[in-house]
Formats: structure tokens, C-alpha cells, sequence
């Protein structure tokens, strides 16, 4: 972890807004998909939201969980060095961040690695880790593993069809979102180059 002082001000305002949006209740929740998804030989961390922060820090379980989304032998993971130096950890952890990006987790969803690393913004992994539950519970691949009202399906397309016919008829509505020209007239307006008369 970075050793850095207390942060005072604005800084810190903005530090414990941050901090404000961290959920234990959703943290609970990953905690049980994470274990379940990858199998019961993960220790749960004790609950809060620095023992999550050091459960996940070293990017192994996030290798883990992201290998054990996908079949057997197309794991994009394919090496999870046990490790303690910490640039191979935030290695991993990017790791897990490229692959859960091209796993289908929109890139707004997904955190820095730094806010895992030095536990800046833990609620931006926590974000990241839902995005990718319901990506996973979307695809229904059948290698989603946990309790299926965890996560929130993402909403799929909905291509519509449309005749020419249809297509020719739409051309000549006025949608409102124009405007409207009711109730409009030019009465008592005068023209900008000529004088107003004075009565």
C-alpha cells in the first residue's frame, strides 16, 4: 500500500465521498459469488471494506474469477503466479481488467488498478465486479455459478423491422419533440428595420 499521509481540505472531502458510496451489503454479496463461482477452496474475508481491499489486492482471486467465466482451456488467464511483489500483483490485477473488458464489462464500469491497489475508491470495484455478474448471468453460458437474483440481467437488443411503407409514413409526421406552431401567429410583431410607431 502507498504510504501517503492524511489528506486535509478538499482532498479529504472529496476522499470521504468516495468512501460514502462503499455498500457492505453488496460487498457481502460479491464476497458470496466470488466463493461460489470459484469454488469453496476461497477463504471469505472477515466483512469491512479494508479486509475486502487486502482479500483482493494481490489479483489472484480476481484471475480466478475471471478464468472460471470461461470454458475449460479458454481461460484468458492462462498463468496466475503466486507472488508477493507488488508490481506482479497490479499486473494481475490488470490482467483481470483487460480480460473482464473483453469478457463484454463496458469500459466506464471498470476500475483503475490503483483504486483496488491503494483502496481509493473500493465502491469502483465493486461496480466493476457487478458489471461483470451480470454480464455473466446475461450470457447465459452456463458457467455462471451463485444465486441468479444476485446480479440484474443487462437489457439485450431489440431490432425492429420496419416496411418502406411504414418508413415513408414516418417521414411526414411532425414529432413533438420539434415543436409546435399551434396557437403561433405574427400579430402585433413589426419588422427590425422599421420604426415603431408612437401613438
Amino acid at each position: 500500500m502507498a504510504n501517503r499521509g492524511p489528506s486535509y481540505g478538499l482532498s479529504r472531502e472529496v476522499q470521504e465521498k468516495i468512501e460514502q458510496k462503499y455498500d457492505p451489503e453488496l460487498e457481502s454479496r460479491l464476497v458470496d459469488w466470488i466463493v461460489a463461482q470459484c469454488g469453496g477452496n476461497i477463504e471469505k474475508p472477515q466483512p469491512g471494506r479494508q479486509n475486502f481491499q487486502i482479500w483482493l489486492m494481490d489479483g489472484t482471486i480476481l484471475c480466478r474469477l475471471i478464468n472460471s467465466l470461461y470454458p475449460r482451456g479458454k481461460e484468458p488467464i492462462k498463468k496466475i503466479p503466486e507472488t508477493q511483489m507488488a508490481f506482479k500483483q497490479m499486473e494481475k490485477i490488470s490482467q483481470f481488467l483487460q480480460a473482464a473488458e473483453a469478457y463484454g464489462v463496458i469500459t466506464t464500469d471498470i476500475f483503475q488498478t490503483v483504486d483496488l491497489w491503494e483502496g481509493k475508491d473500493m465502491a469502483a470495484v465493486q461496480r466493476t465486479l457487478m458489471a461483470l455478474g451480470s454480464v455473466a448471468l446475461t450470457k447465459d453460458d452456463g458457467l455462471y455459478r451463485g444465486n441468479r437474483d444476485w446480479f440484474h440481467r443487462k437489457s439485450q437488443g431489440n431490432r425492429r423491422e420496419f416496411s418502406e411503407e411504414q418508413l415513408r409514413q414516418g417521414q411526414n409526421l411532425i414529432g413533438l419533440q420539434m415543436g409546435s406552431n399551434r396557437g403561433a401567429s405574427q400579430a402585433g410583431m413589426t419588422g427590425y428595420g422599421m420604426h415603431r410607431q408612437i401613438m
